[in-house]
């Protein structure tokens, strides 16, 4: 049975990528891979197909978005594991589950009422990438705080009892001891983190302002690649609806990437 469901769960990824493919096959054809990243521009109706400026909003947004959640979802972890009361570490681990099953929706809902009217004070117009950036690193924060925290318990006791007997302080034996041996699962649970911030449609397309162009600064207005197919998808024909396909494969092979990443790496870290 469990082969079976595997073969279904395997059989359907292939479905999926086989059905961007042929989707996307018309507008490959016809306009060729590389105009998709040296066109002028993004104008479909006039028969520029630049994906470059979505491309870069996508990767910004989730860069971004890494090097606030990484280090603050890890740091939480350690709190809740090492320095919390148990019930104290309880209601935190509580309330981030509750955090990671907010719909992105109400995050962007949300960012769109505060976080963006802020930004617009300090630097006009409002809805930008470092909107984008920070609501982003909001809703990955969870995921990567909740599998570290998994990460940091499944460490053998016996490792931290015999860095303890050695005398060291407790900080040096979560720096020196714990992190490093729960290595793979801190890794496993940011590559997952990038996979949902690469993926993520709504919240972004509420305060990133949606302009097609590579931005110059932290203030200027994005598109990301799933927000121009949430744009665009419902009016779009001909090789104009191919070519949003072909950024639905951009996106695929992003994300197979990370995949094989993450298994080497994990591979790597049983071996070690």
């Amino acid at each position: 049975m469990l082969r079976g469901a595997a073969s279904i769960s395997g059989m359907v990824v292939l479905f999926i990528i086989v059905f961007l493919f042929l989707e996307a096959l018309p507008a490959l054809k016809e306009i060729g891979p590389l105009r998709f990243f040296n066109d002028p521009s993004w104008h479909p109706n006039d028969g520029t197909f630049d994906l470059t400026p979505m491309l870069m909003g996508t990767l910004l947004t989730t860069l971004g978005a890494l090097a606030l959640a990484t280090p603050l979802g890890i740091l939480s972890a350690v709190f809740i594991h090492y320095y919390a009361p148990p019930a104290l570490g309880q209601v935190y681990r509580k309330l981030i589950g509750l955090l990671a099953g907010i719909p992105s929706v109400v995050y962007g809902f949300w960012a769109l009422v505060v976080l963006v009217p802020i930004i617009g004070r300090i630097h006009p117009p409002g809805p930008s990438l470092s909107a984008g950036i920070l609501i982003l690193a909001l809703m990955i924060l969870p995921t990567i705080a909740l599998l570290a925290d998994a990460s940091l318990t499944a460490v053998p006791s016996q490792i931290l009892q015999g860095a303890a007997a050695l005398g060291l302080s407790r900080w040096s034996i979560i720096t020196g001891v714990a992190l490093p041996a729960a290595r793979a699962g801190l890794t496993t649970s940011i590559i997952l983190a990038t996979g949902r911030a690469i993926g993520e449609t709504m919240a972004l397309l509420m305060v990133s302002g949606n302009v097609v162009q590579v931005p110059k600064s932290l203030f200027d207005p994005i598109r990301t690649l799933t927000a121009n197919i949430a744009l665009e998808m419902a009016y779009a024909m001909g090789n104009h609806r191919s070519a949003l396909f072909v950024s639905g494969l951009v996106l695929m092979a992003i994300i197979a990437t990370l995949v094989f990443f993450s298994e080497g790496l994990t591979r790597d870290g049983m071996g070690a």
